[in-house]
């Protein structure tokens, strides 16, 4: 009897810790996402970042030339710098259930009956 109880306590405790490190993973999950995000939105500043400092060197150059009385090369026409605004993470959200996903809903009303009052031997040619 306590070997028995000793078991199911060993089970118990093992699915309960199972229970735990899935709800600890579905966590970590969701802060490895924001986390992934956040990554996303920096590398979109640090480009922002340097495409403004590339066009402000580029307009210092061409009033240096200008100042020194030389012609100063036309832009190159480029994209313009798009800021990527401040940081905004919204969670993913989670699969639709089977009640809502419309997957199981009942077939429109019938507007006529399932068969006609016509026998199916009716409209069938005689076989020869």
């Amino acid at each position: 009897m306590k070997t028995r109880f000793a078991a199911w306590s060993l089970v118990l405790g093992a699915l309960s810790t199972q229970a735990a490190w899935a709800a600890m993973s579905a966590q970590d999950e969701a802060k490895a996402a924001e986390a992934k995000a956040k990554a996303a939105w920096s590398t979109k500043v640090a480009a922002y970042q340097l495409c403004a400092a590339q066009d402000k060197v580029a307009e210092q150059y061409r009033a240096r030339m200008k100042a020194a009385g030389k012609d100063a090369p036309e832009p190159v026409a480029t994209p313009a710098c798009s800021d990527p605004g401040p940081f905004a993470y919204v969670p993913a959200q989670p699969p639709q259930a089977r009640e809502g996903s419309g997957a199981h809903s009942p077939a429109e009303t019938a507007s006529q009956p399932p068969s006609s009052p016509q026998p199916d031997s009716a409209g069938k040619p005689l076989a020869k």
